[in-house]
């Protein structure tokens, strides 16, 4: 249907987004994929290597709850093509899925590279162009670093770091972008304590990092610096029995119970206690200390995000085709919009979602000229 067709598309973003919409077109269209890094590079290094490829979660809406910006946008997406769906689309080029206990689902080979080079030997009728996109010209004229080429449709998943002002020039209005799912610049030192962690918490030479703290970096990636976090690292136990069922057990190892020893210690020499039996008002202190750990954050570590916040503007973009309300026949999909979720594979998922949905009206608009 290619040849009889004639159409082109012009794919802009060799990742996870741009490749997806390009397996979805390539039987119906002539598609090219401009990227100037190798295409999938990007998910080498996902889930550790392992390519966390989704989270096990069906009801589309409980999905949709993982995403700071951009949830009840993605109602209409993940409704079209969800987690049922993506564990199809990977079975169907050969890599089989398993979900591990916190529901995030991996391929069965734990390896990003295995999955990488299935999906590229999936695109057999797609050409991939290593050159720069600059600009798009009227008249659906792709603009690179190299020449230009000529389009019918054109699709943007670029990724959370490029084509914004590309973008600007079509007249789209872009959310300033913000480093989202990444590490924490305190005011306070810990290098003494540099590697400890603490509840999902872990102590740097910059600040503070980890999954919590990632997941706090996300929901605070619009928010302005410094603000403070508190952190709740004890619970709700009765610290005064636990001084009375131990009485001759050092203030230190008891804390050991619930905190590493070489944070117990941190603890102690800031409150200037030493490890030796204390009075009420130290294990007010201490208990104080340890329900309410606050810090001063003034930076994100620079160069450490995960992902972006911020992107495409959502008002600007169809929820049910990924086609720009600006420009018509111009799609979206991927981070390059303003979405972004949590860790656990919820970023690659709005990668898969976006991309099949611009797929799907491209393809739809091929139906609907031959009818």
């Amino acid at each position: 249907m290619a040849q009889e067709s004639k159409y082109r598309v012009s794919v802009i973003g060799g990742g996870p987004a741009g490749c997806m919409c390009a397996y979805y077109l390539q039987d119906n269209f002539d598609v090219t994929v401009f990227e100037k890094k190798s295409p999938l590079s990007t998910l080498l290094p996902t889930g550790g290597g392992r390519c966390n490829l989704a989270f096990c979660e069906y009801d589309f809406k409980e999905l949709a709850k993982n995403y700071p910006r951009g949830q009840k946008f993605l109602y209409s997406v993940f409704s079209r093509f969800g987690t049922a769906d993506t564990i199809d689309f990977f079975r169907n080029i050969g890599a089989e899925t398993y979900v591990q206990n916190d529901k995030r689902i991996f391929p069965v080979s734990d390896s990003s590279k295995d999955v990488r080079d299935k999906f590229l030997k999936s695109l057999k009728k797609v050409k991939f162009i290593k050159e720069e996109v600059l600009r798009i010209n009227p008249g659906f004229t792709v603009v690179t670093d190299s020449t230009s080429y000529k389009s019918d449709f054109i699709v943007i998943a670029s990724g959370g770091h490029a084509s914004y002002e590309l973008i600007k020039l079509l007249g789209h209005k872009i959310v300033e972008p913000k480093p989202a799912l990444c590490g924490l610049v305190t005011k306070e030192d810990f290098s003494k304590i540099a590697g400890v962690v603490v509840n999902d918490v872990l102590f740097t030479h910059k600040g503070i990092s980890g999954p919590a703290v990632y997941r706090i970096s996300s929901l605070k990636a619009r928010e302005n610096f410094p603000y403070k976090l508190s952190f709740d690292f004890i619970g709700d136990i009765d610290f005064q029995a636990e001084l009375n069922n131990n009485p001759h057990k050092s203030i230190k190892n008891l804390l050991s119970k619930y905190v590493p020893k070489s944070f117990a210690e941190y603890i102690l020499d800031g409150l200037n206690i030493e490890c030796c039996q204390i009075n009420g008002k130290m294990r007010d202190k201490i208990f104080d200390k340890l329900k309410h750990f606050t810090v001063t954050v003034t930076n994100t570590v620079k160069d450490g995000e995960v992902v972006t916040s911020g992107g495409v503007s959502l008002n600007e973009i169809n929820p049910k085709t990924m086609e720009s309300k600006i420009v018509p026949k111009i799609y979206f999909c991927g981070e390059v919009i303003d979405v972004d979720g949590f860790c656990g594979g919820f970023n690659l998922q709005n990668c898969w979602s976006t991309g099949y949905l611009a797929a799907d009206a491209i393809n739809s608009f091929l139906k609907s000229s031959f009818t």
